[in-house]
């Protein structure tokens, strides 16, 4: 019988993941490297299946699947963690899910694209806050803008906290890649090369570029799309100071033994699983994902915005509905797909507003 497992349950996100699964009657396979942590996980959400897995056991992870099941994995930073899953996953015949925020690893699973459509399933990366709400906001202004062939998207957040292991993500992204849509090409462009500003909740907000999956995920919905930029909405001063950094970065990371040397440093300093917001700060944090599209001549066309509730209880309910839905056999296709293509928009739209995102 095909069922869901949850690999890296007893971390931050992956608690809040358990918890949305169960509130809609899922059973999920509870799996992490800690057996007592998931026993006590299990207990707490009124009893489930446990596994003990390792990403330094490639093997355990494997074990964890069967053909047709649905695999939802929170270990990060991904870039260092992430690749046994996603093996795994491909071996068994079983769909993916992740939580990754970060674009080289959201490139890799793109990459799986034909190995995914041989072995007859999904793959669907950064499938939380990190990036759903821009694919969904762009495609409901792409789905009124039959012309526009640029979009630029906008995320968010008011009042917002980070878990360990977003730090540790952010920490282990300074030295890599990011990459926009141009001309329809995936091509590299530094972190924060870019800003915009973009008009929210009636404020203007500045934000700095990012890599996100937007740039691969819209065009397999959108082939006319030509050109996809996304921004993290910052501070002014501090959009600045993302750009004077990843500059420095940029420098840093062409000479190897530096780039090592600061790499270790910061595994060392940025720990992961050190927990995250609590609920009632949760409760205060609002956030928005903007797209705003254009034609060819650049005239603005469609703006959308999306409000929507904390990243971190965002990321728990649409994960936890998306792996229900695959489960019931709601994917529309097989390969490395983005959320509209693999839902489509009208299920994704009711899909994110059940989990608290709504134009």
């Amino acid at each position: 019988m095909p069922k869901i497992v949850l690999f890296g349950a007893t971390g931050y996100t992956g608690r809040l993941i358990a918890q949305a699964l169960t509130a809609h009657g899922a059973a999920p396979v509870l799996a992490g490297r800690n057996a007592d942590s998931l026993a006590e996980l299990a207990t707490e959400i009124g009893g489930a299946d446990t596994a003990v897995a390792e990403v330094t056991d490639p093997g355990s992870v494997r074990a964890l699947l069967a053909r047709g099941d649905v695999l939802i994995t929170t270990v990060g930073p991904f870039l260092r963690y992430g690749k046994p899953a996603l093996a795994a996953a491909l071996a068994a015949g079983a769909h993916y899910f992740d939580s990754t925020g970060e674009g080289p690893f959201i490139r890799t699973v793109f990459d799986h694209d034909d190995e995914a459509r041989r072995a007859g399933v999904a793959l669907l990366t950064a499938f939380g806050f990190d990036y759903v709400p821009g694919n969904l906001a762009a495609a409901l202004a792409l789905a009124e803008a039959p012309d526009a062939v640029r979009a630029e998207i906008g995320y968010f957040i008011a009042d917002p906290g980070t878990s360990g292991g977003t730090r540790a993500s952010m920490a282990g992204m300074l030295f890599e890649d990011g990459f926009a849509l141009r001309g329809g090409r995936v091509v590299t462009q530094r972190t924060a090369a870019r800003t915009r500003d973009f008009e929210v909740a009636g404020r203007t907000r500045t934000g700095a570029s990012v890599p996100g999956s937007e740039h691969f995920a819209l065009t397999r919905s959108y082939p006319r799309l030509r050109d996809v930029d996304v921004y993290l909405g910052l501070p002014g001063p501090a959009a600045r100071g993302l750009q004077a950094t990843s500059l420095l970065t940029a420098a840093v990371s062409r000479v190897e033994p530096v780039r090592r040397l600061a790499e270790t440093a910061l595994t060392r300093v940025v720990k992961g699983s050190t927990g995250g917001p609590a609920p009632t700060a949760r409760a205060r944090t609002r956030t928005w994902a903007v797209a705003d599209v254009s034609d060819a001549a650049g005239r603005s066309s469609i703006s959308v915005t999306l409000t929507g509730v904390d990243p971190y209880d965002f990321t728990a309910a649409i994960l936890a509905w998306g792996a229900r839905t695959a489960l019931a056999g709601g994917l529309l296709g097989t390969g490395a797909l983005g959320p509209v293509e693999a839902f489509g928009l009208d299920a994704l739209t009711a899909g994110a507003a059940e989990s608290g995102l709504r134009r």
